[in-house]
């Protein structure tokens, strides 16, 4: 008989990260050994590769361990590059879970471009909780976990999971979370972690949760208010985004004019005709307003109209100081008036100007220092100010990028520091009044101009330098001298129907 030998434990082997191909995603190897991705009747170009690489490409529509092309030479080097830059066009996502398991547990999907899985090491006396921007919501039949501060969203495939997360509602320390039941694993919770929807406490801040996570512009944040913020611009998110009319089949279009009131009316057009030479020049002006879409760039507007339409919309024209009331005599705040009005005469929006033909200023990008009525001039690549406008000329559905694009900036701090839960609405309010101002003055001057319903948050980010929760775009407006063949027919991304 052979002698009993020592007993030895199953090692569990670590789980795998993998990178797929999102939904319906075809690869192709062109003879020429160019790889094109094709999906819903489009296809993209991805670059040359090796036959070797082409052959092992395939093996993206099941998945591809990031472990097995990490080495970063010969094949492994050109898949790596594949994969990247698959991901940067959304086309890719990243499963999670054991190595030959039929079904990942974990599925990340990448909401920035530049997003790739990040293990960073977590050692057993860290302390980690639940981000106050995290939520788990459902998805079609799918539970995804997601937060406006991360570059990527987790869709959970395994519902044990989620209840293992669930305890994180409070800090809890690694060591002891991986003695608890369906303990999720080190590797998850580094990668949430990684995407900010785990945090780490710092036991020197000592003040309490919300001042733990992030610096003191994220503790002004409310849940909502940042939510709103990403999900409703580009730049953080990838859901569909703009005029899709993702409902066109199934409802039908609600009508331009509400339905009648029932009972009797008092007509008022009786007491409001008024000869038209009797007419103010302020209604004519605001009949007048229109959205203008194309530009004469043979006649592009002068630094001279630039510094006019400036310094008559948005240049600050008082600053004063007052004491807040509160009980325990609260600080004192500074404020700074301009043209339009703004809540709490906070006044947080900055304009920035991506100018790309302006006679007498270079192209370039500019802020607008609305206290000394000047333009800095801020050092960004040519292509991420060419980006810019093209992303303007698209979204206004142009012949041609806009001859001045003005970022409308907010500095969110300035407001919520003052508002609870009515921040964000606040801002998206002061925004509207600015582009009203905008469009008055542009056509008191004879210029063009067009309110543009889309922004990239990520993208002001990087030309900027600036997080994204700190100061960002809240709103755009096209300037320039309008062609004189206007366009017909309805806008496809304006703010008026009626332009």
């Amino acid at each position: 008989m052979r002698a009993p030998g020592k007993k030895t434990g199953h090692r569990i082997a670590p789980p795998v990260i993998s990178a797929r191909l999102v939904g319906r995603i075809g690869l192709e190897a062109k003879a020429d050994g160019n790889i094109v991705a094709s999906f819903d009747g489009y296809s993209v170009g991805l670059g040359k590769f090796s036959s070797a690489a082409a052959d092992r490409a395939p093996a993206l529509r099941k998945g591809l361990a990031l472990a097995s092309f990490a080495a970063g030479r010969g094949t492994d080097k050109e898949i790596d590059l594949l994969v990247r830059r698959l991901a940067q066009r959304g086309l890719i996502e990243f499963g999670f879970g054991p190595a030959h398991a039929k079904k990942a547990q974990v599925v990340i999907e990448p909401q920035v471009a530049d997003y790739w899985p990040r293990v960073p090491k977590l050692a057993n006396k860290d302390v980690i909780a639940l981000s106050r921007f995290a939520y788990l919501r459902r998805r079609g039949n799918e539970m995804v976990l997601e937060s406006p501060r991360a570059g990527a969203l987790f869709r959970i495939c395994n519902p044990k999971i989620a209840a293992a997360l669930a305890l994180l509602s409070t800090p809890q320390q690694i060591g002891a979370l991986r003695r608890q039941p369906g303990f999720p694993g080190l590797e998850l919770l580094a990668l949430l972690v990684d995407c900010q929807i785990l945090f780490k406490l710092e036991p020197a801040k000592g003040a309490g949760l919300r001042p733990s996570e992030g610096d003191d512009d994220l503790v002004l944040w409310d849940f909502h208010d940042l939510l709103f913020h990403t999900r409703s611009t580009e730049g953080r998110q990838a859901n569909p985004l703009g005029g899709l009319y993702p409902y066109a089949g199934l409802i039908p279009p609600p009508p331009a004019v509400r339905p009648r009131w029932p009972g009797k009316t008092i007509d008022l057009r009786k007491v409001s005709v008024a000869p038209s030479e009797t007419i103010p020049p302020f209604v004519k002006l605001l009949h007048g307003r229109h959205s203008t879409r194309d530009f004469d760039d043979t006649h592009p507007i002068t630094l001279d109209e630039l510094a006019r339409f400036l310094d008559a919309a948005a240049r600050i024209r008082s600053k004063w100081k007052s004491r807040i009331d509160m009980d325990d005599g609260g600080p004192e705040v500074s404020y700074a008036a301009r043209p339009y009005p703004s809540g709490g005469s906070a006044y947080e929006l900055e304009l920035y100007l991506a100018v790309g033909n302006c006679d007498g200023l270079a192209r370039g990008f500019y802020h607008y220092d609305a206290d000394r009525h000047a333009l800095v001039p801020i050092s960004v690549r040519p292509q991420d100010l060419e980006a810019q406008l093209v992303a303007a000329e698209f979204a206004m559905g142009a012949a041609a990028a806009p001859q001045i694009l003005i970022v409308i900036a907010a500095r969110f701090g300035r407001v919520s520091w003052k508002y609870s839960s009515v921040a964000y609405s606040l801002i998206l309010k002061d925004v509207g009044v600015l582009i009203q101002t905008l469009y008055l003055m542009a056509t008191d001057m004879g210029l063009a101009g067009c309110a543009i319903g889309t922004n990239n948050i990520d993208h002001f980010a990087k030309m900027t330098g600036l997080e994204f929760h700190v100061e960002g775009p809240v709103g755009q407006f096209a300037l320039g001298r309008g062609s004189i063949a206007q366009p017909s027919g309805a806008p496809p991304d304006g703010f008026d129907s009626s332009d």
